[in-house]
């Protein structure tokens, strides 16, 4: 086989099947501070809310100044600790206030330190006809935790022996137990020994990161390449680094930080008053399809995206979450309409549809952050932008909140979808069968119209 031809290289690692499950318990802290805390006997304070996201900005802050010096198995066993903690505390202590919230910094911290590492790792073992389905597990787990606490939390029966909290520490703890079984399978980044002069070992990673099939040649060709990767990026200067990072920072900015409106508190108040005012009760199939459709939107994107192309998906995703949002705007703009179950029967199906394609949206970006940066300072800025995202998350819990006003949060994230939509159609790159390298250098080009 000759260097330059095309080979397909299948990665063996179970690392997505572990970070699966760690994003899925994840998932569910998440929505209980999205309003998903209705039988729980816990305060659904302000401060309940975001602990999660500020433990997630404090593991992203504390994997950015790691993850270069650490190998990446170390923080999936720091997250799988830190998550049977989060849930040994949910098991043990259900209806103690502070125990609670102290469980859920314990876990978003878990969380912070895996998004940061897995999107590095991931990266860079996931072949490159493949990278989108494997960095996609990230929002695939988060969505499957979210889809499992909401159902779990709107049809919960008070009257039950066992406390919800103590059901969701359970199923943390069996997540927790499933990604231990699978660690053993991790297998580390061949860049991370390059980038320490080790070569032997990198080979030996690089071997059993190949498919069964793949002969020396196989090896050498993308032992090559990552070597040329990692050359390229030790040779340029931090400050050239810093320069050529702007403009990737400024399409992953606007492009992650919308993932925060994709679910957020306004969007569950919407469903559980849309669906009460609609069905009756909230007891209702529309909420359980509401949730299943957003992780079912990410199933669709992790199959399709490395064969249709990671920027037609993102975008088809984003262009239709502005139009159905502005289209809730247009019913909340009448002040009777939450009066009206026929006008509530409209909010509640265009919430469903929302998101299906938000999940199609939001599947794309962990890939396009663990491509769009050098080498060298790629772990601070996708710790940057993962932090923006919980700030977002945060400032929405304590602006809209509790006020209710669902036709200015429509209107203004609607207006600002559609503004981002078009900055990101004319900037956003295809990275569709990239090497890491060479989606890196598209992505700093100020415009990439091009779809394929």
């Amino acid at each position: 086989m000759a260097i330059g031809q095309q080979v397909t290289i299948e990665v063996v690692s179970d690392t997505r099947h572990e970070s699966m499950v760690m994003f899925s318990y994840g998932g569910m802290d998440m929505a209980q501070g999205l309003g998903w805390n209705l039988y729980t006997g816990i305060p659904d304070t302000q401060q309940f809310q975001f602990s999660w996201f500020i433990g997630v900005i404090i593991g992203a802050l504390l994997a950015s100044i790691s993850v270069s010096l650490l190998p990446k198995m170390f923080f999936y066993c720091v997250a799988i600790v830190l998550q049977l903690i989060d849930a040994i505390i949910c098991v043990s202590a259900p209806y103690n206030y502070d125990a609670m919230v102290a469980a859920r910094y314990i876990g978003g911290i878990g969380i912070g330190l895996i998004t940061v590492a897995f999107i590095i790792h991931n990266s860079e073992v996931a072949p490159k006809n493949e990278r989108g389905k494997w960095c996609a597990v990230e929002q695939s787990g988060l969505g499957l935790g979210i889809a499992v606490q909401v159902i779990m939390d709107s049809m919960w029966n008070p009257a039950l022996p066992i406390g919800n909290n103590q059901v969701h520490g359970i199923i943390g703890i069996g997540f927790a137990i499933v990604a231990i079984a699978i660690l053993i399978l991790s297998v580390e980044s061949p860049i991370f020994h390059l980038r320490r002069n080790n070569d032997m070992k990198a080979n030996t990673c690089q071997w059993q990161l190949l498919d069964k099939k793949a002969d020396t040649e196989d090896c050498k060709v993308a032992f090559a390449e990552n070597n040329r990767y990692v050359a390229e990026g030790i040779s340029e200067t931090l400050f050239h680094e810093i320069t050529v990072a702007m403009v990737p920072y400024f399409k992953m900015f606007l492009c992650r930080c919308l993932v925060a409106f994709s679910f957020s508190l306004p969007l569950t108040h919407t469903i559980i008053s849309s669906t009460t005012s609609w069905k009756g009760t909230m007891y209702s199939w529309p909420i359980i399809v509401w949730r299943l459709l957003r992780w079912i939107g990410t199933l669709i994107a992790l199959l399709v995206m490395d064969k249709l192309g990671r920027k037609i998906l993102s975008m088809l995703g984003l262009i239709c979450m502005a139009g159905l949002m502005l289209g809730m705007a247009g019913i909340y703009s009448d002040p009777l309409s939450v009066l009206n179950s026929v006008e509530m029967g409209k909010v509640c199906q265009i919430s469903m549809a929302y998101q299906i394609f938000a999940g199609m949206f939001v599947s794309g970006t962990p890939a396009y952050l663990g491509e769009a940066f050098p080498l060298r300072i790629k772990p601070f800025l996708i710790a940057t932008i993962v932090i923006m995202e919980q700030l977002i998350h945060i400032i929405v819990i304590v602006t809209f909140g509790k006020s209710g006003n669902f036709f200015q949060y429509y209107l203004g994230v609607g207006i600002v979808m559609v503004i981002c939509f078009l900055i990101l159609t004319v900037m956003l790159p295809e990275t569709r069968n990239m090497t890491l390298r060479e989606a890196g250098h598209r992505f700093r080009r100020l415009h990439d119209l091009f779809a394929h």
